[in-house]
């Protein structure tokens, strides 16, 4: 989808929870526009309704207290190229209505001003809220929700996409290690069933950061457990329930139940074979696909479920 969307002008509307990399996406796309102008990005979250009014259309000089001189906005700043508006599910019904007359007309007047001002600015926008439910409380326009979203981008969570964690994590591995002058071969597979298993509430921002630390702190040639966080959880809340999206293949539902609980009984593969009523030697044999390795239990072990003393 984004690299079909790239090239055209329809706006972008990037809906994910914090973390899961929308200016990155955001920044892709206008990388691969083709357009000349820069790519403008915005958090419409961090700044006051009248700052972010300033931010975004400029203002005059004398418009009002402090303003000595004129002021271009940002979408002045991004005429023929992109404008990135981030966390917009945050932005006022005020600030709302003159963007849409942007999206509408492609012309705006600065704050204080009397002059029109015509831009060729290509919009993508990014929020963590569901519009459409903003729209039912009316706190968010429809008619600019359906101006913003001709084209929608959904980033799902990183728990519901382990299988890229071993990439994302060698990524950064490479990335601070060169930044830090570091010589580090990978992590020991506890360290890697520890990244796939976990929750991360952060998503990939959080992964980055908990990388980076462990390239700080380690001592070894190998990531550890214990280098990546403050504290490895020993105990897991074992109760709620695993939400499995309609459709999805039978062999994804069960590798999505296996990581959900071993997530939750903390890597510990025997409490997870019973819980789920398999032997261990499953559990190991799923882990080995997952992770491209080969199996690592003992060939010893039985049915009834015991692991040779490995957790």
């Amino acid at each position: 989808i984004l690299r079909q969307a790239a090239p055209s002008v329809a706006t972008i509307l990037i809906q994910g929870d914090s973390g899961t990399g929308k200016e990155l996406f955001a920044r892709a796309i206008h990388e691969m526009s083709g357009r000349s102008g820069p790519f403008v990005p915005i958090n419409c979250a961090a700044l006051p309704e009248s700052i972010l009014e300033t931010e975004l259309f400029g203002h005059e000089k004398g418009a009002f207290t402090g303003a000595i001189a004129r002021k271009e906005g940002r979408f002045e700043t991004a005429d023929g190229g992109t404008l990135f508006l981030d966390e917009i599910g945050d932005m006022s019904p005020a600030i709302q209505a003159k963007v849409l007359r942007v999206l509408q007309d492609g012309e705006f007047e600065r704050v204080g001003g009397t002059q029109p001002i015509k831009v060729d600015v290509r919009i993508i926008s990014a929020t963590n809220k569901n519009l459409r439910r903003e729209i039912e409380a009316r706190r968010f326009f429809e008619d600019l929700f359906f101006r913003l979203n001709v084209i929608a981008i959904n980033l799902p969570p990183l728990s519901e996409r382990r299988e890229d964690i071993p990439l994302l994590a060698r990524h950064f591995l490479e990335k601070y290690c060169r930044k830090n002058h570091r010589e580090i071969k990978g992590f020991s597979p506890r360290a890697m069933e520890t990244l796939i298993t976990r929750e991360w509430r952060g998503n990939v921002r959080e992964l980055e950061k908990s990388i980076e630390r462990a390239v700080v702190l380690t001592r070894g040639e190998y990531i550890e457990p214990g280098d990546l966080f403050d504290e490895i959880p020993l105990e897991q809340d074992l109760k709620g329930e695993i939400r499995v999206p309609f459709g999805i293949p039978l062999e994804e539902i069960e590798r999505k139940i296996i990581l959900e609980t071993l997530h939750r009984t903390g890597g510990d593969k025997k409490l997870t074979a019973q819980i789920l009523g398999v032997a261990s030697r499953t559990i190991y044999r799923k882990m080995g696909q997952l992770q491209g390795e080969n199996d690592n239990e003992p060939e010893n072990s039985e049915d009834s479920g015991t692991d040779g003393g490995e957790n």
